[in-house]
C-alpha cells in the first residue's frame, strides 16, 4: 500500500488521487501549492509515489523513470487503497504530467468497474519536448471517463496550438492557463502570473468535479 499524503477537508464530496511527474515526487513546489489550493476549494487530495520515486526518497539510488505503461499496475493498486480511505466520497484519479498520463491509461477500465468517477490531468505530456511527432494521444481519442486536462498554453510537452490538431474524445475538457509552461508559469511580460494561473487551475479542477455532481 502506498504512503498517502492527505490534504484538504476529510468530509469533501470528492477525493483526487494524485500521482507525481516523472522527475519530481509528491512534494514538489507545484504539487504542494496545487493541493493546497484544491483543499481551499473543498477537494480532498491523496498524493502518492510509485516505487522508483519512493525508493529514491528512502535513500536509494535515483533512477530514470520507467515507461508510463509499466506503472499502470501500481496506479491501480493505489486506486483500491485510496478507495479504502475515500468512502463515501467520489474518487477522481490523475496527477501531474506522467502521473496524469498513467491515470489516463487505466481510467476507462476503472470507470467501468465503478472504482473511479473522473480523471484530472495537470499538464498532460502530449509529446516529449522537442518531439511533437511522438504523440501520446492514441488512447485519448476514445476515452469515456469524464476528464479535464489543465494545461499551460505554451507547454513544451504540447502547446495549445498543437493540441488543436489532436483527436481527443468529447469526454475530455481542456482548461488553458494563460502563457503557462509545464508548471503553468507565464513569462514576465505576458500579463499573467504564476499565482494567478495556479489559482485558475485549481478553479478549473474544482468546477469540473462540482459539475459532475
Amino acid at each position: 500500500m502506498p504512503d498517502f499524503l492527505e490534504t484538504g477537508p476529510s468530509g469533501a464530496s470528492w477525493t483526487l488521487l494524485c500521482g507525481h511527474g516523472a522527475g519530481g515526487g509528491m512534494e514538489t513546489p507545484f504539487m504542494t501549492e496545487m493541493v493546497g489550493l484544491l483543499g481551499e476549494r473543498d477537494v480532498r487530495v491523496l498524493r502518492f509515489e510509485v516505487g522508483y520515486m519512493a525508493a529514491a526518497r528512502a535513500g536509494g539510488k535515483r533512477r530514470p523513470p520507467p515507461k508510463a505503461e509499466t506503472l499502470t499496475a501500481e496506479y491501480r493498486a493505489a486506486v483500491f487503497a485510496a478507495r479504502e480511505t475515500a468512502a463515501p466520497a467520489r474518487l477522481a484519479i490523475g496527477g501531474k504530467s506522467m502521473g496524469g498520463r498513467v491515470a489516463s491509461l487505466v481510467a476507462d477500465e476503472l470507470l467501468a468497474d465503478g472504482a473511479v468517477n473522473a480523471l484530472v490531468c495537470l499538464g498532460y505530456p502530449f509529446h516529449p519536448p522537442g518531439m511533437p511527432e511522438k504523440t501520446r494521444t492514441a488512447h485519448l481519442a476514445a476515452l469515456r471517463c469524464p476528464a479535464v486536462f489543465v494545461q499551460g498554453e505554451r507547454d513544451p510537452f504540447g502547446s495549445r496550438s498543437e493540441a488543436q490538431g489532436y483527436a481527443l474524445a468529447s469526454a475530455i475538457g481542456l482548461a488553458w492557463m494563460g502563457d503557462g509552461d509545464h508548471d503553468f508559469g507565464p513569462r514576465g511580460a505576458s500579463g499573467f502570473t504564476r499565482k494567478g494561473n495556479l489559482a485558475a487551475a485549481a478553479d478549473a479542477t474544482a468546477a469540473f468535479l462540482a459539475n459532475l455532481g
